[in-house]
């Protein structure tokens, strides 16, 4: 191939960028993405955003429609303080779980530096969105974003009617619990339609303007030992509530005696916020895993094609770097593992076992050493997996020594460390079952649930906090959290700690007034 065939298949060769040339570096990546690594993804809106528009998405949670609140504006000031000191940069885009898939570019990039984040976004995480499991199952791409357009102007509409302030309390609160206002083990409603919204509004006026009959009927003397009614009214309380209730905003929302019909709303907005949120909580590993993979193969195989010059590759190859880079235990830098680092390394360990196994992989995997499908290895591995069984399923012994990981035990009653797990036989599946557990949210997040309600006695809400090996709240942001759900509840809410194993109860609080 002679000098000027060999320029004219490129790309692009400097560092500036136009919209034609976006367009042009899209469908040759879209091709290979597509053709090459049988990528299945949703529509793409790429859209082109200043460092100040990138600012703001932060401060949105990441949404391009969004409502008004104080924490936002908070975080932009200290997200821009940060990087205009230089002490933090921004990410070169931002993708949205929706259909279409919308990726943003921030303009400031080098086209280098877009050809990269079209191939990580628009096609690598998109494929992700799209097809994984959790996703699939308990997000809905298709309406998202008509949502976040009804409730950013329903929250307009109420700080109008009701004033700023009132419905700031309302989202403060909503807020302090969005953690817990998920549906972890059952699947949450899909998003309503505008016609369903409307009729669910109906319903909740009709009920503030009414009288339940739950809540007016005079108790009748029952038959039996005063303890056996107690345990009989306990169980039916429990049945009618449909408790114990494991998403806090839900139940406020649906049995709170003391909220409007507009605050109710915005609690279900706040949880459809969490819920939407809660899949990629899950799967930070295999998202970015995934992403960094297809972006490293598509950029690489557009080299190999001539499409792209050495001088692109490198500076892709120093930013991927920086992506995946994994500092020691030892090292300043270090706070955990990097979810990009292993994650990417974990994509590339699998391709190897297919093409290029060794006995100990066929040992490990026999389901998938050697195969020579790795792209489908991995496309139903991004399918059917989260971070968990994730590493559980696929974290390989060599791997485990390449990043040299071992495991250490430390017990509160000692004042040293032990080495519970090394290489061997034993430890690998030690140090892969520690590393999955760390990605466990069931486990690393506090299991608060609400598990009784007298409506015709105290109206005490009775909160069970399960505590998993020993770890308590802090008292101060307990109790904090606490005066929120007082807030939402109106009435005194209790808080019981009990121990996992033993089913003992370590402490007990309760908040009277908010």
């Amino acid at each position: 191939m002679n000098k000027r065939s060999a320029k004219s298949s490129l790309l692009f060769t400097g560092s500036d960028w136009n919209f034609d040339m976006l367009s042009r570096v899209y469908d040759a990546i879209e091709e290979v993405a597509i053709d090459d690594l049988g990528l299945d993804v949703y529509p793409n809106q790429v859209e082109v955003i200043s460092s100040e528009q990138m600012l703001d998405a932060y401060a949105s949670i990441g949404m391009p429609l969004m409502y008004r609140h104080w924490s936002f504006g908070k975080h932009f000031v200290h997200e821009e303080l940060l990087y205009r000191k230089g002490r933090r940069g921004l990410a070169y885009e931002l993708v949205i779980n929706s259909n279409p898939c919308i990726t943003y570019l921030m303009e400031e990039n080098t086209m280098a530096m877009q050809a990269l984040v079209t191939a990580h976004a628009s096609f690598g995480h998109n494929h992700f969105f799209k097809n994984n499991y959790l996703f699939q199952q308990w997000t809905d791409a298709g309406s998202i974003l008509n949502y976040m357009e009804f409730a950013k102007g329903y929250i307009s509409r109420c700080e109008e009617i009701y004033g700023i302030a009132a419905v700031e309390a309302i989202l403060d609160s909503a807020h302090a619990i969005m953690d817990q206002g998920v549906f972890r083990y059952r699947r949450p409603p899909r998003l309503s339609s505008e016609k369903e919204r409307q009729r669910i509004r109906e319903r909740l006026e009709y009920e503030e303007r009414s009288y339940s009959d739950l809540w007016r009927t005079v108790p009748q003397k029952q038959d039996g030992t005063e303890q056996q009614v107690a345990e009989r009214e306990l169980r039916e309380r429990k049945k009618s509530l449909k408790l114990p209730e494991e998403n806090l905003l839900y139940f406020l929302e649906k049995n709170s005696l003391i909220l409007e019909p507009w605050q109710r709303e915005i609690l279900r907005i706040v949880r459809v916020v969490a819920q939407y949120f809660y899949p990629q909580r899950q799967t930070k590993v295999m998202n970015e895993g995934c992403a960094t993979f297809v972006h490293y193969t598509i950029m690489n195989t557009l080299f190999d094609r001539g499409q792209i010059t050495e001088g692109a590759l490198l500076e892709i190859l120093a930013s991927h770097a920086n992506v995946v880079f994994q500092p020691d235990f030892d090292d300043p830098r270090f706070s955990s593992i990097n979810p990009y680092a292993l994650g990417f390394a974990m994509m590339q360990d699998i391709e190897r076992i297919c093409v290029n196994p060794t006995a100990e992989d066929r040992d490990w995997f026999p389901d998938i050493a050697g195969n020579g499908d790795w792209r489908g290895t991995l496309r139903n591995a991004w399918a059917d997996h989260r971070d968990e069984s994730f590493v559980l399923q696929f974290l390989s012994p060599a791997l485990m020594r390449k990043m040299r990981f071992f495991m250490l035990d430390d017990q509160a009653g000692e004042n040293f460390y032990r080495v519970g797990a090394i290489h061997d036989e034993r430890g690998y599946q030690r140090v892969r079952a520690a590393l999955a557990h760390t990605f466990d949210l069931s486990a690393n997040q506090p299991d608060i649930q609400v598990v009784d309600v007298d409506l015709l006695g105290d109206r005490r809400l009775r909160l069970q906090h399960t505590i998993q090996s020993g770890s308590l709240l802090a008292e101060q942001t307990r109790d904090a959290t606490l005066r929120h759900i007082r807030r939402l509840w109106g009435y005194e809410v209790s808080l019981a700690g009990v121990d996992a194993d033993s089913g003992k109860l370590l402490y007990e609080t309760s908040i009277e007034e908010a």
